[in-house]
C-alpha cells in the first residue's frame, strides 16, 4: 500500500511541517516536522526521493535532509551556504546537481550533490540574471534551464550539461514578455513541448512553445488569471498542471483564488473560472493521485483541501487544516 507524505514550509515558524495524507479522503494529519535555521521558502526533492532540499532564507543556505520512506520523517544531513539568498531550489533530472536562483542577488547557480545527498560548497556555474529571478527549472530532457525574471519582464534560457552541471546562456538568451507581466513560477506540459509561466504583476499566464532541438521558447498565448471585471489588487504566485494535462491551475494572491483552465490538444489554455481559497495563496500542489489539490494560505496560516473533478477541472472544497505561521510551499510524495 502506498504512503503519502506532505511537506509544508512555514516561513514564520522557521520549520518544515510534515503530514500524512489519506489518498481516499484527502485528509491530512500532522506528524510534526523539523526546525531549520531560517525561513524555508522552497523545496527540491531528489529523483529517487531519498533526499529533500530546502532553500533557507537568512543563512542563505540549501539544507539537505534524508527522508524516511516508512514514516516521511526528515533528518538533517547538511547545510550548505549558497552564493546568495535562494528563492528557489531544485535538483536536475539525475539528482547530481542542485540548481538555485536568487531574487535579490540576481544570479542563478548550480552545485554538485555528493553521494551522501549533501550539497557541495563550491558552485559549478554562477550566471548573472536580470532583475529578480524567481525560479529555475531544467526541462524534461535535462538539456535546458529556464529562469523567469519577475522584475525584468523576461525569461532567460540556458543550456545545461547534465554531465558536468554547467549552465551557459543559450543563443538569443532573453525571451521578452509583455510589459509589467513579471514572470514568476512555471511548469511543463507532461507530453508536449509547451511551458506555462505565471506572471506575478500581470495577473496572467504566458504560454510558450519549446523547441526541443534548440531549447528556445516562443510566446504563443497570454491569458488572464482573474475573472472578467475583477477589480482588486492581486499578484499571482504558483502554477501546476494535472498529470493527464487536461487542466492547469494558478494562484491569485489578493483575489485569493485558484484560476482554472482547460488545456487543448496543442497546449493552449481556456479560462474556466476562479475558485475562492485561503488568504494569500503563496503555494499549492496537486497530490500524486491527481484527486486532490491543497492550497496554502500564507496569511491565514491554513491549508485548504479540494477534490479535483477529473472531468470538469472543478475544485470541490473539503476541509481546512491549521499549519503554523506563514505556509508558503507544499510538496507531496508517494512511497510504495
Amino acid at each position: 500500500m502506498s504512503r503519502y507524505f506532505m511537506y509544508v514550509c512555514l516561513g514564520g515558524d522557521k520549520k518544515i511541517a510534515t503530514f500524512n495524507m489519506c489518498p481516499e479522503s484527502g485528509r491530512i494529519e500532522s506528524t510534526g516536522g523539523i526546525e531549520v535555521d531560517g525561513a524555508p521558502g522552497s523545496i527540491g526533492v531528489s529523483p529517487d526521493q531519498r533526499f529533500l532540499y530546502a532553500g533557507v532564507r537568512g543563512p542563505n543556505s540549501a539544507t539537505a535532509f534524508s527522508i524516511n520512506a516508512e514514516t516521511g520523517a526528515l533528518t538533517q544531513i547538511g547545510e550548505t551556504t549558497l552564493v546568495d539568498n535562494p528563492v528557489y531550489v531544485i535538483t536536475n533530472k539525475t539528482g547530481k546537481y542542485l540548481l538555485m536562483s536568487s531574487y535579490g542577488g540576481a544570479v542563478a547557480a548550480s552545485y554538485p550533490i555528493g553521494d551522501d545527498g549533501v550539497v557541495q560548497p563550491d558552485a559549478i556555474s554562477v550566471v548573472k540574471t536580470d532583475k529578480n529571478p524567481h525560479s529555475i527549472q531544467p526541462d524534461p530532457s535535462d538539456r535546458y534551464v529556464f529562469v523567469p525574471n519577475t522584475g525584468a519582464d523576461c525569461i532567460l534560457q540556458y543550456l545545461f550539461d547534465a554531465e558536468t552541471g554547467t549552465i551557459t546562456p543559450n543563443e538569443d538568451p532573453v525571451v521578452p514578455t509583455n510589459e509589467n507581466t513579471g514572470p514568476r513560477h512555471f511548469c511543463f506540459h507532461p507530453t508536449l513541448g509547451v511551458v506555462y509561466f505565471v506572471n506575478e504583476k500581470g495577473n496572467n499566464v504566458t504560454v510558450c512553445d519549446l523547441d526541443s532541438s534548440t531549447g528556445k521558447l516562443t510566446v504563443v498565448q497570454y491569458i488572464s488569471t482573474l475573472p472578467e471585471g475583477a477589480e482588486v489588487e492581486s499578484y499571482t504566485a504558483d502554477i501546476h498542471i494535472t498529470a493527464d494535462a487536461k487542466f492547469l491551475y494558478a494562484s491569485n494572491r489578493g483575489h485569493d483564488s485558484l484560476a482554472r483552465y482547460s488545456v487543448d490538444e496543442s497546449g493552449r489554455l481556456s479560462f474556466l473560472g476562479a475558485t475562492p481559497t485561503e488568504a494569500w495563496p503563496r503555494g499549492f500542489r496537486i497530490d500524486p493521485t491527481g484527486a486532490f489539490l491543497f492550497s496554502a494560505g500564507e496569511k491565514s496560516d491554513q491549508i485548504a483541501s479540494y477534490r479535483l473533478d477529473s472531468e470538469t477541472g472543478g475544485l470541490d472544497p473539503l476541509e481546512v487544516f491549521e499549519t503554523g505561521k506563514g505556509p508558503n510551499w507544499i510538496t507531496i510524495l508517494e512511497f510504495s
